[in-house]
């Protein structure tokens, strides 16, 4: 019941990349060029929590071209990428959206996610996340990064928020 009170306060989600968005392997073509392999899933519900008002940031480690364009595609602004410390993102965000940390859900699978984890109001682990990761979730989803569970993720809040069934209704009208 927690974490449902916590993911209806949620008005900005935070995502990880790799171990998130992303499988957490890294795939690379003959001339060295990363590849990264995005759950379809994934993408559209970011989509459509977006029409619900609800904004999304994405912090990455590692910039790849890859997750640009990724990121462009499914209209995030809040793009950070090449930063393992996350926190003065976290204070930046606050500071140009208005949303308090509290109001903000951060989705982690690995100990670079631990810090903001431990400050936002919401925080999520991935299934497959690493252990420490998983004391420090309000809420763990049953999918594994990279395999549905920003949409997991998503569905959750968007039920929590009580908006899930208008939407659904929604996509059923066509």
């Amino acid at each position: 019941m927690q974490a449902e009170y916590l993911a209806g306060q949620v008005k900005l989600i935070i995502l990880d990349v790799d171990g998130v968005l992303t499988d957490g392997g890294l795939y690379y073509d003959r001339t060295g060029q990363s590849m990264k392999r995005f759950h379809v899933q994934d993408g559209l519900g970011i989509k459509m929590a977006a029409s619900t008002g609800l904004q999304f940031a994405v912090i990455t480690g590692l910039d790849s071209p890859a997750v640009a364009q990724r990121v462009t595609e499914l209209g995030i602004t809040h793009y950070f990428p090449g930063y393992l410390r996350k926190m003065p993102i976290l204070h930046d965000l606050v500071t140009t959206t208005g949303i308090a940390l509290e109001e903000m859900a951060y989705v982690g699978d690995d100990w670079v996610d631990a810090t903001p984890m431990s400050k936002v109001g919401f925080p999520v682990a991935v299934a497959n996340a690493r252990p420490e990761i998983l004391q420090l979730a309000a809420w763990v989803t049953t999918a594994m990064g990279g395999q549905g569970a920003v949409r997991e993720t998503i569905d959750f809040i968007l039920r929590a928020q009580g908006t899930f069934e208008a939407l659904w209704q929604n996509w059923l009208q066509g």
